[in-house]
């Protein structure tokens, strides 16, 4: 059993990409309540919300909007609340060597919602995903990806108890 201050000397070591989500609501919110997953064109059956590394100097709400035109092909969205804290997670050991040097990411959490007369066109530039789908809360870990299920949990139950969700 390793003590505390070790582990808190572990997690010290590591190193974590500083990444933006988005936790996307279909146009219909608030009168119905689907979020946006998709099935990532390099790991099979990993479905998850949009993401991305927050580039130097840039906010992250900047990287919010160039994240989701570059992986949904569309910015046209509208910002309902933000996630208080950053949260973060690691990377499994066969994700992990794609990603060196980081072990995981750090994470700043957004819920936005399409504007109506948004279109998503996941063929962008160079796509990251297969496919998409909008799905009820209640089924998002019926899709989400082992590795961030715990993180998502949190955030989305943060939303929820807040009355979004």
């Amino acid at each position: 059993m390793t003590d505390k201050n070790e582990n808190t000397i572990n997690n010290e070591k590591k190193k974590f990409r500083p990444n933006v989500a988005a936790i996307v609501l279909s146009a219909k919110y608030p009168h119905k309540c689907e979020i946006f997953i998709a099935s990532r064109t390099d790991v099979e059956n990993a479905w998850q919300f949009p993401q991305g590394g927050i580039d130097e100097g840039e906010s992250s709400k900047e990287a919010l909007f160039r994240e989701l035109e570059e992986e949904i092909g569309t910015r046209d969205v509208e910002i309902i609340a933000e996630y208080p804290s950053w949260v973060s997670y690691e990377f499994p050991a066969a994700i992990a060597k794609r990603m060196y040097p980081y072990d995981g990411q750090r994470q700043k959490y957004y819920l936005v919602k399409l504007k109506k007369g948004a279109r998503i066109n996941i063929n962008t530039e160079i796509p990251e995903f297969s496919e998409y789908k909008f799905v009820p809360t209640k089924n998002i870990y019926d899709y989400i990806t082992f590795f961030k299920r715990t993180v998502y949990k949190q955030v989305l139950q943060y939303f929820k108890t807040e009355g979004y969700i």
